[in-house]
């Protein structure tokens, strides 16, 4: 290949200026904000394929992100740390929720997945014998014939217009009334088994649909019944939602599900936001160029969370640590034991991220605005106030019945 021809196959480095290289002005102070912050390769690969009339899936980078890094923190956490209840990110339109939750995509790991449409696997079989698993897995495993593939972690994601039907399962209505026959078909919540489900506007969703999505998330499976037909579907999900609260609320109920709260504001600083508005310019005239520039860091990332999920179950709480944060629990007067659950287990997800096999206090100071705001009631404590001052008076009229 000459030179010219050499030329032409690669993008002159002012298509893409250095500035938007810029990452923090200092060292970062753990593994997990290296990945959040951390400087890109230089190298632009511009590669142009023939163009079938099919979009692509061509995300924005996540390590191409700026600033927001408590939000990219919670996002990384839940990735690492699925035990953690997800994360709720909170604040208006056009600062880059959905965008952050959509770059997760690439920085997902690979994982085993059941090929069955019930979602049976091995250890099923191994465990329970022929009746833990459905008649053709069981016949295939007998058979020594596999019943997983493995795939890449998916982020999924609920329509804003999805039906229950859509999300638990339902009768398929065309094998009704084509065959005659009834069958049920999985729902997007058993399809996001084992992966991420990223629901937009959660304020705007029905309350039936967003309480089965907490309920099966909370308890990793759920059951649909049609009629005389029953199936119980597998949903190991990781839960990310996104809402603007000029939108409308979310009821206590719900807001309580999701382990980490963000809230996400604009930039205010002139220099982000510039660097905001060049990087995603570049991105929308060159998006393959401009992502095969993170390509390096999102390589390494991917790498960093897989080492965080295998170290993770060996990262303990110390009693000091887990004292401290129960007492600062018990200090916001918080009633839900979900808080110090989401609080230890993103602390743990942390520490697991900074290579580190012990969660510290600079750990729960860290992740405690994430996992505690937002859980305080006022309606609450003074209901339990007022019922407090009736028993006293229920109590004394039970004393003066007994005298």
């Amino acid at each position: 290949m000459s030179d010219t021809e050499k030329e032409q196959h690669e993008t002159p480095s002012k298509e893409i200026p250095e500035h938007l290289l810029a990452g923090s002005d200092g060292p970062p102070t753990s593994i997990l904000m290296r990945l959040l912050e951390g400087r890109t390769s230089k190298r632009v690969l511009d590669v142009h394929p023939e163009d079938m009339g099919l979009a692509e899936h061509l995300p924005f980078p996540f390590m191409a992100l700026v600033g927001q890094v408590e939000m990219r923190t919670a996002l990384l956490l839940t990735v690492i740390n699925p035990l953690i209840g997800g994360a709720l990110l909170i604040g208006p339109r056009g600062t880059g929720k959905t965008t952050a939750a959509r770059g997760l995509s690439d920085l997902l790991p690979t994982i085993e997945e059941s090929t069955c449409q019930f979602g049976d696997m091995p250890e099923d079989y191994e465990t329970l014998g022929p009746d833990g698993v459905c008649e053709e897995c069981s016949a295939k495993l007998a058979a020594g014939e596999t019943i997983t593939r493995r795939t890449s972690v998916k982020l999924m994601e609920l329509p804003l217009n999805a039906r229950m039907e859509d999300v638990v399962g339902g009768i398929n209505e065309r094998i009704a009334l084509q065959q005659n026959r009834v069958r049920l078909d999985r729902g997007i919540l058993s399809r996001a088994d084992r992966n991420l489900l990223y629901v937009d506007e959660v304020n705007l969703l029905n309350d039936e649909i967003v309480d089965a999505i907490l309920d099966a998330a909370a308890q990793g499976h759920y059951t649909v019944r049609r009629g005389p037909m029953t199936a119980t579907y597998r949903a190991r999900l990781a839960l990310i939602g996104s809402m603007n609260p000029e939108e409308g609320h979310l009821r206590p109920q719900i807001l309580d599900r999701f382990g980490l709260r963000v809230l996400v504001s604009g930039l205010f600083e002139s220099s982000e936001r510039q660097l905001v508005y060049e990087r995603v310019r570049t991105f929308r005239k060159t998006p393959r160029a401009f992502i095969h520039l993170f390509q390096e860091d999102t390589y390494d990332a991917r790498e960093d969370i897989i080492e965080a999920q295998e170290i993770l179950n060996q990262v303990e709480l110390p009693p000091a640590i887990r004292s401290a944060g129960l007492d600062l629990v018990k200090a916001l007067r918080i009633h839900s034991h979900r808080a110090e659950f989401a609080l230890f287990e993103a602390a743990r997800a942390y520490a697991a991220a900074d290579k580190r096999l012990e969660v510290t206090l600079e750990d729960i100071q860290t992740i405690a605005p994430m996992a505690l705001r937002m859980r305080r009631s006022e309606f609450i404590d003074s209901f339990f106030t007022d019922q407090s001052t009736e028993d006293e008076q229920i109590a004394d009229l039970l004393g003066k019945l007994g005298a």
